[in-house]
């Protein structure tokens, strides 16, 4: 087998495909969910605040010196880190509700009784047969 037909082979698979459009949607929803959090969730936060900005947050280690041209400011920023942490509690939260709706479907799944299995020909014949003796 080639290389090339074992990669058509390998990329063929479903997995690979629900693989790459989960990556994909997962970036998307990142996307969507850092908007949230600095755009929608932070700002109301803040303004309770007293208008405090939180990715504005910072312990200075070092001041920017304008006299000095090679000086440059050394911070810790840990309002962006809080954000960050907003942002994976919220995705850490949604995939724990899809996880729980999937597996409460699958457990709903299996707990249906599945139907019995049509009785293949040569079973009706032989049923057929044993009626009929019965009958004798």
């Amino acid at each position: 087998m080639s290389t090339f037909s074992e990669f058509r082979e390998f990329i063929a698979r479903g997995n690979v495909v629900d693989l790459a459009v989960g990556v994909i949607v997962g970036a998307s929803f990142g996307k969507i969910v850092g908007s949230l959090v600095d755009q929608v969730i932070m700002p109301p936060i803040g303004l309770a605040l007293g208008g405090l900005d939180f990715s504005e947050l910072q312990w200075v280690l070092r001041a920017d010196d304008v006299t000095t041209p090679a000086s440059e400011l050394v911070a810790i920023q840990y309002g962006a880190f809080l954000n960050t942490v907003i942002q994976f509690v919220i995705v850490a939260w949604v995939i724990f509700l899809l996880v729980k709706a999937v597996n409460t479907l699958r457990r709903e799944q299996a707990a249906a009784p599945e139907a019995a299995p049509a009785p293949t020909p040569s079973e009706v014949l032989l049923t057929e047969i044993r009626d009929l003796l019965k009958s004798r």
